[in-house]
């Protein structure tokens, strides 16, 4: 089957000025003509879209998420995890890994909702390759819970809150 590149004159959005366009058709089909033939629509003007009640979103506007946590600064990630005096939930992750981004709500409930059981830490693969390569994170996001500084337990992948709070409370329970 032959195809051949042929051009075609439709109506522009300037009324005084046709457009050439460039269609690919076939010289047996039919339709190719009809389809070469229907002028081109154009919307007069795009419309901004109302997402969720706080007003409208453009594309080149990013959303962000609230982030309610407290920064600390330690000399090591070992100094803070044989320090706690409660399990470590550590998730290891980058700024530019979506999954990443979906948990940062989800980790500051689970931080909320078991404030007294575990404490929720954040480390950047990207600033702290070595920590990264020390735990071997492959994939992102990854947890690991910490119990008397040392790993307890390790997931990866994004979970929902409820998912998340679960499986920190069953490794708690299962293994003391």
């Amino acid at each position: 089957m032959a195809t051949s590149i042929t051009f075609s004159t439709v109506r522009a959005l300037n009324p005084q000025r046709p457009t050439p366009l460039a269609s690919s058709s076939s010289s047996s089909s039919p339709s190719a003509k009809l389809f070469s033939s229907l002028p081109l629509r154009f919307p007069r003007q795009l419309r901004p879209i109302r997402i969720g009640n706080n007003g409208i979103s453009s594309p080149s506007r990013p959303r962000t998420f609230p982030v309610v946590s407290k920064k600390q600064t330690f000399s090591s990630l070992d100094e803070l995890l044989l320090n706690s005096d409660k399990p470590v939930l550590v998730d290891f992750y980058a700024t530019w890994c979506g999954p990443c981004q979906f948990m940062v709500p989800i980790l500051n409930e689970v931080s909320a909702t078991l404030k007294d059981k575990i404490q929720v830490v954040k480390i950047d693969t990207e600033k702290y390759p070595s920590i990264a390569d020390k735990y071997r994170i492959e994939a992102l996001p990854t947890f690991i819970l910490f119990k008397d500084g040392e790993p307890y337990d390790r997931f990866e992948g994004a979970l929902t809150a409820d998912q998340l709070i679960q499986r920190i409370e069953t490794s708690l329970k299962v293994k003391q």
